[in-house]
């Protein structure tokens, strides 16, 4: 009985060390992120596609990003450039400012609709000829991710997701599980433009 009161006193003050700190980062990073939402828009909520919405993705998931940026492991020159002047708690800072920010509710065109459903189908059932898993199956059946390796996707910009998924495909983005590239790689153009029309409209 002492042996799990102590356990759980010790659980309480990792708990409340971990909130403290994390308050700690979020008083710190607006002003280290302003930099970010030039790109990325207000709070991480970027309005323009070819920039990645960061607003409530998962946590662990941005800081990750950020060192692979800066390590070259993942090649994009803007951001390996800003990367670059950062620290690791910098990349902390940023990752808890911006996973906290209320995500973005998405929506498809109604021309795209269609294709959408389709791109519905593979993201809850998977595509059996193909061998390719659901992609709930990671990124959760809301699409919003499990941390800290599998990012949300729910209301990311369709553009965004089309590209990165050709870059799995192509072997051009090579930091992250290798399952992503074995996925992308089974996935025809048109299956890829589904699935990111789909995530995009996932509310």
């Amino acid at each position: 009985m002492q042996k799990q009161a102590i356990l759980g006193l010790l659980t309480i003050i990792m708990m409340m060390g971990s909130a403290a700190y994390a308050a700690a980062e979020l008083t710190v990073a607006p002003a280290k992120a302003k930099v970010c939402m030039s790109c990325h828009g207000q709070g991480g909520r970027s309005t323009r596609d070819k920039y990645p919405i960061l607003a409530g993705q998962v946590p662990g998931y941005i800081a990750k990003q950020l060192a692979d940026f800066k390590s070259g492991a993942r090649k994009f020159p803007i951001m390996s450039g800003m990367a670059a002047k950062l620290s690791k708690q910098d990349m902390a800072d940023l990752d808890a400012y911006f996973s906290s920010q209320p995500g973005v509710t998405g929506s498809v065109k109604k021309a795209d609709l269609p294709l959408a459903l389709y791109g519905e189908k593979i993201f809850r059932g998977g595509h059996k000829k193909l061998s390719v898993s659901p992609c709930m199956a990671c990124h959760a059946p809301d699409g919003k991710g499990v941390m800290p390796h599998f990012p949300r996707l729910a209301g990311q910009h369709a553009a965004y997701i089309e590209k990165q998924l050709f870059a799995f495909k192509a072997s051009r983005r090579t930091s992250d599980n290798s399952i992503m590239q074995e996925i992308a790689f089974r996935l025809s153009a048109k299956e890829i433009k589904a699935l990111a029309l789909y995530v995009q409209g996932i509310k």
